[in-house]
């Protein structure tokens, strides 16, 4: 498969900038000309941030799947789509060719219409990273179901928001999954989720674990029995249905500022075009290279650089089951050498993890299929960077350092592998399409600078193809949370410096959102979480620096419960915070306070907690307003 807009040169991705800037139309129409399409579009885009309404390739008619399998079958069909190598190193991998996955994708389609489901039903997704997921994920999308995956290791209470607010009525898991050392008994999480939910008609399960698990008559049935149904019946092919560009592909929850996840919702024809553009441009990937996407499917990173901006491509990517770390720190470099991996795009988090077991991991790894590595989730700090630069890519392979999110689709800015220049620690250049500005807290561009760098907070002035859409349900919130806090623009929620060159370096957040390894947690979704436990008054979470995942979750408790004991205490509340949201949101220093830094008008100061959590507590700047100003020496000298 050749790839007509890939970038060759630093002076095409000049020019190719230029031209999406000054006539977006023409440039897109042109990239868009290269996909499948059941009828063309009327207008490229249309759009306005103010409602907000954004609409691409408006008139068109199209189901990606037959963009990510059918057009691949005839040149393509025996090539791997998807490798899969499981959790257990002595366990055999699987190796689904397009014409497999094909095959797959179109016989538990024809199950899910067999058990009801329509275009336009939500359908969740709770599954280990296993082949039947992304199959799964591929068979809603060919009957125009809406999937809405959610990572494994999400808690019960976690789930049946989310099944909640998507009014999902279908959902599909598995009897458990394996994570390193780990049995996660996913069936009974979702058991546990569906407890009083009168909406869901049918539970569709896969075998994994071989875990015992309940099957609730006419609710629950097994995968591999309605395959069956389906062979008997001998259904097997199932034609794509045709979606409008703008129906909705996917729902996938992300947090915010405030306790509730939002549903972010991603159309079909912009999503396509801009995951597939980015993941041939971003990679440099060439026809027959190996793609390893180390995320999860249950996050936006598997979704646009695992399943569908590979399988656009025609290209090979990997999937696999386990963790970095199991049964030994080698393991992603041994699937390396095992399949001849040519890009590997993770995140800091795993690359600080690996650095701290040393060299001795490595040793006896060749490594020399690699030719790109990738970076995202996260801003990479420059230690790292040299790190994975020396010893795994052996200065030989470009870094890709990637900033995108949820809501963004695919990555925004970033260096193209071997083509645009890296900074360590920089996303450096925007891709075509996509334009950034920094703006000061009155919306004003900035345009003063500090020997060279402008400081401010990231906006984009227009909408690239895969901007959210919506957040499912709840319009208001979409324009509330990224349209409105400055006038025509959307705003990333992160801050970021820029040189005189272009470039740009995100650093970090600005809300109250933690980025805790690559994922983004609300500070409120942690303190309600907290203030379930029944001898908690009030809370208070902050993010500051870890070694390994970035930013950590400092808690502020104010707690009256009649345990003595403070450990027990906390392995309390550690584990009510795990029931309601999952392990990924506990926190990792909790301090007991008699009370919050607040103002007069009772908001909680979260700048001091920050400063104290950070561990500056000679500058905590103006503490006058509060109420009680005491309280702050108290939590400053407790500091853990």
């Amino acid at each position: 498969m050749s790839y007509p807009y890939q970038i060759k040169s630093l002076e095409q991705y000049h020019e190719d900038y230029r031209q999406s800037v000054e006539n977006p139309d023409g440039f897109w129409a042109k990239v868009a000309s290269h996909f499948e399409w059941k009828r063309r579009w009327d207008s490229v885009q249309e759009w306005n941030f103010t409602d907000p309404k954004v609409e691409w390739f408006k008139g068109a008619k199209l189901n990606i799947t037959e963009n990510c399998l059918d057009r691949h079958l005839e040149e393509f069909g025996n090539t791997p789509a998807i490798i899969w190598e499981p959790n257990d190193p002595e366990e055999h991998h699987r190796i689904l060719t397009y014409k497999d996955l094909y095959h797959k994708v179109c016989q538990f389609a024809n199950v899910l219409k067999n058990n009801g489901v329509k275009k336009g039903d939500r359908v969740c997704v709770y599954m280990g990273m296993i082949p039947e997921l992304a199959i799964a994920v591929l068979a809603c999308a060919r009957i125009g179901a809406i999937h809405s995956v959610v990572f494994g290791g999400f808690s019960a209470q976690s789930i049946a928001d989310r099944l909640y607010d998507a009014q999902a009525e279908y959902i599909i898991t598995c009897d458990g999954a394996y994570r390193g050392a780990k049995d996660i008994p996913l069936k009974n999480v979702i058991d546990d989720a569906l407890i009083g939910n009168r909406a869901v008609k049918r539970v569709i399960v896969a075998t994994r674990t071989r875990t015992p698990v309940s099957m609730i008559k006419g609710r629950d049935v097994w995968w591999e029995d309605e395959i069956k149904k389906i062979e008997t019946l001998g259904m097997t092919s199932c034609p794509a249905e045709e979606m409008d560009a703008e129906d909705p592909l996917f729902i996938l929850y992300t947090s915010g500022s405030t306790g509730k996840p939002k549903g972010v919702v991603h159309a079909s024809a912009g999503y396509m075009v801009w995951t597939a553009y980015t993941f041939v441009n971003v990679f440099h990937y060439q026809p027959g290279d190996i793609h390893f996407c180390t995320a999860d499917i249950g996050w936006i990173t598997g979704h646009s650089y695992i399943v569908y901006g590979p399988l656009c491509a025609g290209a090979t990517t990997l999937m696999f089951e386990g963790i970095p770390t199991w049964p030994d720190a080698g393991r992603f470099w041994d699937i390396i050498d095992k399949f001849k991996v040519n890009i590997l795009y993770t995140a800091p988090t795993a690359i600080r993890s690996l650095m701290g077991f040393g060299l001795g991991p490595l040793h006896g790894k060749r490594l020399d299929s690699l030719k790109v590595l990738g970076t995202v989730g996260e801003p990479i700090n420059e230690e790292a960077w040299h790190w994975y630069d020396e010893h795994i890519g052996k200065k030989k392979c470009p870094i890709v350092d990637t900033w995108w999110q949820t809501e963004t689709g695919g990555v925004l800015i970033s260096n193209l592998a071997g083509i645009t220049p890296s900074k360590p620690s920089w996303a450096t250049l925007p891709m075509p399409g996509v334009q950034p500005i920094l703006v000061d807290e009155k919306g004003e561009e900035v345009t003063e600078h500090e020997d060279g760098v402008y400081k401010g907070n990231l906006c984009i002035k227009a909408p690239w193809p895969s901007i959210i859409r919506t957040t499912y349900g709840d319009h208001e919130r979409c324009k509330q949370n990224y349209f409105s806090a400055y006038p025509n623009l959307y705003f990333t929620g992160d801050g970021a410096l820029k040189d005189d060159q272009g470039n740009f370096r995100i650093t970090g957040r600005v809300d109250d959102v933690l980025n805790v390894s690559g994922h983004r947690i609300g500070t409120a979704e942690v303190e309600n979480a907290i203030n379930m436990h029944a001898g908690v008054v009030e809370s208070a979470v902050v993010g500051y620096p870890h070694d390994i995942k970035g930013q950590g979750i400092y808690a502020f408790i104010i707690y009256q419960g009649s345990h003595g004991d403070e450990s027990l205490t906390r392995r309390d509340i550690l584990t009510t915070v795990t029931r309601i949201i999952g392990a990924i949101a506990k926190p990792d220093k909790i301090q007991f306070v008699s009370g919050l830094p607040k103002t007069r008008s009772g908001k909680i100061m979260r700048r001091i907690l920050r400063k104290i959590a950070e561990g500056e507590t000679q500058n905590l700047g103006d503490t006058t307003t509060l109420l009680d100003p005491g309280v702050v020496d108290e939590i400053k000298n407790n500091r853990i």
